[in-house]
């Protein structure tokens, strides 16, 4: 081991293994089990409406994160551009809140991965089960980033199939092409006379909010693709090649999936409901598959591999980025220095075992200990999402404005985020929309519960005093326009 100044991160992640780790990023349990209960919630139209206008914000986000990654490929990516261009106690922020969250993500793959196993083997021990899948992924990073995204290429490859097949399986059997029972648009006004409700459109404006935070859950990782960039090989090439394919991946895998399911499956159908990684059997994806003829079996045991990749892809991309954000904050004096120390292949070691470390402590938290307490911290880090994407958005707007106020063209820029300025502000608007009024049933409830109410809003509390203990100790200000860093260096 030697230190981060004798040596630098290795940009060995090539265009197939961007390109995939975008798609990862994209597709995890949110898709496969999210979108179900999202379907019973908001019907069909609803949760196709949310689905798609999250998948516009997250795309204008994109190419904002995609014009200033390309430009600017450095370790820390928005951490790093929050500090350049808007106010480095905005960054101390911003860091530590991606860190935890990705941290804690971890121990929740670990869970869930627990949970699936237990699919085929329900006597077995779930903490020897995360303690092996720990072990592989810590082993996948240590060795190098080549490692970690030649195996996030594979992991993604099982999904983008899966998803592809189930789409195309899917118009088959609404084209009645396959069977006959299921086909045509009927669930597209399905009507619930009990509940009074009529789809397309179920819940109202409420239900709808409340599918824009699952939606929003299910897109959490494309980020991190600007954290890739100072990894990657040729960035100027191959982060715009990256960008420009998460409107396709958006249309096909999420647009077209729920398109499917909520054509397929009826928002009546109590299963929806049941849509977590406790019920593999509920999984949307498996409620489709089952309506072929005498595969019922093999479609549930099918997806629950399937599942299972998935949940070791969230868990190894948890890994990465988490590791490459507390790396990058030791560097710019925002955590200790001794994170910032890399092996002779490029890999922050000690930054990779203070995230398993957490990821660990807060794993075992859910298994020996108070489950409430996880579940407060996986929420915060669930919204953390948000935070991050809201930074981003801010980040964009004071790059351009600094890179015109500094005399420079815009033909000058390597990659042009497209719909600017509207695009980074559509964003923004729509993020904080979801951050405040996502969680708003927690006060239309009969009774107001305080646990509820912390665990839904905790983290915005938390970002700000981050954010001022920081500007207080530190003596932070707003970055001037035209001091604005641009080296890329």
């Amino acid at each position: 081991m030697a230190s981060g100044e004798a040596l630098e991160l290795k940009r060995t992640i090539g265009t197939r293994q961007l390109s995939m780790i975008a798609i990862g990023g994209a597709i995890g349990t949110g898709l496969f089990f999210a979108s179900g209960a999202a379907i019973g919630q908001a019907g069909p139209g609803g949760a196709l409406l949310a689905y798609a206008t999250m998948g516009l914000a997250v795309y204008c986000m994109m190419q904002s994160l995609g014009e200033m990654a390309t430009q600017l490929p450095i370790a820390g990516s928005f951490e790093a551009y929050a500090e350049r261009f808007v106010d480095p106690s905005l960054a101390f922020a911003v860091g530590w809140n991606y860190w935890f969250s990705w941290a804690i993500t971890l121990a929740a793959e670990l869970v869930a991965g627990t949970l699936i196993v237990k699919f085929w083997f329900p006597d077995s021990n779930s903490s020897y089960w995360a303690m092996g899948f720990f072990a592989l992924l810590l082993g996948l990073n240590l060795l190098s980033v080549k490692v970690y995204a030649e195996a996030e290429y594979w992991f993604s490859g099982i999904k983008v199939v899966t998803v592809i097949i189930f789409v195309a399986v899917g118009l088959l059997l609404i084209a009645g092409m396959l069977g006959n029972h299921s086909s045509g648009f009927h669930n597209w006004i399905l009507s619930d006379p009990k509940a009074g409700t009529h789809a397309p459109f179920v819940g109202g404006f409420t239900a709808m909010l409340t599918v824009f935070l699952v939606a929003g859950f299910s897109f959490q990782g494309t980020e991190s693709v600007g954290l890739a960039a100072a990894e990657t090989a040729d960035p100027t090439k191959n982060v715009p090649k990256a960008i420009r394919t998460v409107f396709w991946r958006i249309l096909l895998f999420y647009i077209g999936a729920i398109f499917v399911a909520g054509t397929l499956i009826g928002y009546t159908d109590p299963n929806l409901l049941n849509a977590d990684e406790t019920h593999i059997a509920y999984s949307p994806f498996t409620m489709v598959l089952q309506q072929l003829p005498k595969v019922g079996y093999y479609a549930a045991n099918l997806m629950n591999a399937v599942i299972l990749s998935s949940v070791l892809s969230c868990g190894n991309s948890s890994m990465y980025v988490a590791s490459r954000m507390l790396h990058a904050m030791a560097h710019g004096g925002k955590a200790p220095k001794m994170f910032g120390r890399l092996t002779a292949r490029g890999v922050p070691v000690l930054a990779l075992l203070a995230t398993g470390s957490v990821s660990a402590m807060a794993f075992f938290s859910s298994v020996v200990g108070d489950k409430k307490i996880y579940q407060i911290l996986y929420n915060a880090s669930s919204l953390s999402g948000f935070i991050i994407w809201l930074g981003i958005a801010v980040c964009h707007l004071r790059f351009r404005k600094a890179w015109v106020a500094q005399g420079r063209s815009l033909d000058d820029l390597k990659f042009k985020s497209k719909f600017y300025p509207y695009g980074p502000w559509l964003a923004l608007v729509l993020f904080l929309i979801v951050l405040f009024g996502a969680n708003i049933a927690v006060f239309q409830a009969p009774v107001f519960s305080w646990f509820d109410f912390v665990t839904e809003y905790l983290l915005i509390p938390t970002v700000v005093v981050l954010y001022l203990g920081h500007k207080y100790w530190n003596k932070t200000h707003l970055v001037p326009l035209e001091e604005a860093n641009f080296d890329p260096d």
